[in-house]
């Protein structure tokens, strides 16, 4: 079955900004074009209803814009942009109506309420806090999204904290609880297992993978691994996270080791177990996700400007390169079209 995909990209050199693509059955990609001019759509999160809530930036100025998808290309109908860095994150919370937004510059989690193509800001909340690296010098909120019990999750990469909040169906936050990671972790994604009870944490500045269970809103560390080889002694940023379709396995991608690391995970959950580290074939890959079907992964090379994508073995879930000189100017982000 052949798919459609999404790249988000900076704006930097010769990207014009969100690119589809098609995925064959063979796991190659094609017919590469661009749908969406927009300043450096880092990341982006699409409706139900066809609507993308994409990351803007133009002149000095950062923050979210909406798009009608069933344009071509793609017309924007609103945006929410203001002085400063723009958002690293955006997440759609269809049940509620709401997009959460995280913003890394400047340590702030924003929730805007849906009205058909339309946002309007409905709450916030602004960290504070550093950490022990250069990077940690303050609040890096780098992730939001929603936990099995439909509360808020945001990461910050700064502060060595994840927090989760409640949210009302008008998008309002309350009953903030607080975990802290090992100092120097730098959190920046998490992914919630399919039981609910474990989630699996993301550290960009440490390149770890930690083991979390999961209850009414609360953390507990269970066990860390490395996504990295002990050996390796240059720059590295574990970026994101995914887990295969049936959830046996976790991928990572490391930028500086230019990999995929893959994760087997233990029966009940608690640990994983490295079994494979493949090349992206680029430099600096950021995003990748995993077709519909389960049997491809793509991964975007930002630095290379390439895409590579691999087979899934769906018994080890072990990859195997399919594809690694795909075009794709500066890609951050990587999404299956429904």
């Amino acid at each position: 079955m052949s798919y459609k995909l999404l790249f988000g990209t900076y704006t930097k050199a010769d990207s014009k900004g969100i690119y589809q693509a098609s995925l064959s059955d063979q796991g190659k990609l094609a017919d590469l074009k661009n749908v969406a001019e927009i300043g450096s759509p880092t990341y982006f999160a699409v409706s139900e209803a066809g609507f993308l809530y994409a990351v803007d930036k133009r002149d000095g100025q950062g923050g979210l814009s909406v798009w009608d998808m069933s344009k071509d290309p793609y017309e924007k109908t609103d945006e929410h942009i203001e002085e400063g860095a723009s958002p690293a994150y955006v997440f759609v919370d269809e049940k509620r109506q709401l997009v959460y937004t995280a913003n890394y510059h400047k340590g702030l989690l924003e929730v805007f309420k849906i009205n058909g193509a339309k946002i309007k800001l409905a709450d916030s909340f602004k960290n504070t806090g550093n950490g022990p690296r250069p990077e940690q010098d303050s609040s890096h909120l780098h992730y939001s999204a929603l936990t099995p019990d439909d509360r808020i999750v945001t990461v910050d990469l700064g502060s060595d904290q994840v927090f989760t909040f409640k949210v009302d169906q008008d998008g309002k936050l309350s009953d903030k609880k607080i975990f802290e990671t090992e100092k120097g972790f730098g959190p920046r994604h998490i992914r919630f297992d399919k039981d609910g009870k474990h989630a699996y944490l993301l550290g960009e500045l440490s390149s770890k993978l930690s083991v979390l269970s999961y209850q009414d809103g609360e953390f507990k560390l269970i066990s860390t691994q490395s996504t990295i080889p002990a050996d390796w002694d240059k720059h590295n940023g574990a970026a994101a996270i995914r887990f295969s379709k049936d959830y046996r396995f976790i991928y990572n991608s490391n930028r500086g080791y230019n990999s995929i690391a893959v994760f087997k995970k233990s029966d009940d959950g608690s640990s994983v177990e490295l079994i494979q580290q493949i090349s992206t074939e680029g430099d600096f890959p950021r995003d990748f996700n995993i077709s519909p079907d389960g049997k491809y992964l793509v991964v975007v090379n930002q630095n290379t400007n390439n895409a590579s994508t691999y087979s899934i073995d769906q018994n080890s879930g072990k990859l195997a390169l399919v594809q690694k000189d795909f075009f794709v100017p500066e890609a951050v982000r990587v999404y299956f079209e429904k």
